[in-house]
C-alpha cells in the first residue's frame, strides 16, 4: 500500500507528538476512521412546517389574482379596440 505523501507527513508527526510508533498511530486512526464510517447516522429527513398566512377569515386565497386579471383585460381591450 502506498500512502500519499501529506498522510505519512500528518502521521509521522502524530507519531512525533506523541511519542508513540508510527504502526501504532497508523492504526489508531484507521480505526477511528472506520467507527466514523460505521456509525454514520442518515441525515433525518427534510420537512418544512406550514405556518399562518396572515389572511383572515372570508378571503378566498384561491381568486387573490383575479381583480389584477381583470384589470389587465380591461387595458388590454381598451388598447385594442382603437
Amino acid at each position: 500500500m502506498t500512502l500519499d505523501d501529506d498522510v505519512v507527513a500528518f502521521l509521522r508527526e502524530q507519531s512525533r507528538i506523541s511519542n508513540r510508533p508510527l504502526k501504532e498511530v497508523v492504526n489508531e486512526t484507521l480505526r477511528l476512521g472506520m467507527e466514523r464510517v460505521s456509525k454514520h447516522v442518515p441525515d433525518a429527513p427534510f420537512r418544512i412546517a406550514p405556518n399562518s398566512s396572515g389572511f383572515v377569515d372570508g378571503i378566498d386565497t384561491t381568486h387573490l389574482n383575479r381583480l389584477n386579471d381583470e384589470l389587465e383585460i380591461e387595458v388590454f381591450l381598451t388598447e385594442n379596440s382603437q
